[in-house]
């Protein structure tokens, strides 16, 4: 028996000719992955912070920028809101020992402009006195003074200070010496031996302190210091 024979559209259907086209499917924005993009985004912002983070921790480590030293900042300008003047004397073998020049001023590498200044500084003109400048009403000590030198020090590849029981400033105590410190607040009762540790020692106007390294039981009485006019 014969078999029927199939009717062409059904044929031409049946091998995918001259049939409807199946519709295009539109994609919508909830087809869009969007929870893998927002994970991405917000890695992607991590990475910016901790390049941010890693770049800025870099310049203030780096030399030159010179950080804080005991809580003293060293800054781009000078301050006049808190000024004031005090005289640091290293005296050995009986001379008077000049701090050096420039002390916690921060100069550029060609030594012609300054990058910062800490607030307690030394200026090459004013030998031996330190500018006490800040914009609060801060008190210091001679042992935050002694941090700034230990800083600057480090920064300019010089010798790095030491104020404690067998070191003063440069110098190390050989046997058979000893530090003698010496306060004079210029009331008229002149130099007067400080006999506690003189990191301690807070830093006022006009004053002067002698730190004196002298033989065992023989110290002698530092030299008078006069501040120069305007200071």
């Amino acid at each position: 028996m014969a078999t029927k024979s199939r009717p062409k559209a059904a044929v031409r259907a049946a091998k995918g000719k001259g049939g409807r086209r199946p519709p295009v499917r539109v994609k919508r924005a909830s087809d869009f992955p969007i929870l893998p993009v927002a994970v991405g985004a917000i890695l992607l912002a991590l990475v910016v912070v901790v390049i941010v983070f890693i770049v800025q921790n870099n310049k203030s480590s780096s030399p030159g920028l010179d950080p804080s030293a005991a809580g003293v900042p060293c800054d781009s300008l000078e301050h006049t809101q808190i000024h004031y003047h005090a005289a640091l004397q290293i005296i050995y073998q009986g001379n008077v020992v000049n701090l050096p020049d420039n002390l916690g001023i921060q100069l550029d590498p060609t030594g012609t402009s300054v990058k910062c200044y800490y607030w307690l500084h030394v200026h090459a003109q004013n030998k031996n006195v330190i500018h006490i400048e800040s914009p609060a009403n801060d008190t210091f000590t001679l042992g935050q003074f002694i941090a700034v030198w230990k800083q600057w020090a480090k920064v300019n590849d010089q010798v790095v200070p030491a104020l404690d029981a067998t070191h003063v400033a440069t110098y190390t105590l050989l046997p058979g010496q000893s530090l003698y410190t010496y306060v004079d607040l210029q009331d008229g009762k002149g130099p007067v031996l400080f006999t506690g540790d003189p990191t301690t020692i807070q830093l006022k106007k006009h004053e002067v302190i002698s730190l004196e390294i002298a033989p065992t039981g023989n110290p002698t009485r530092p030299p008078s210091f006069t501040f120069a006019s305007g200071l």
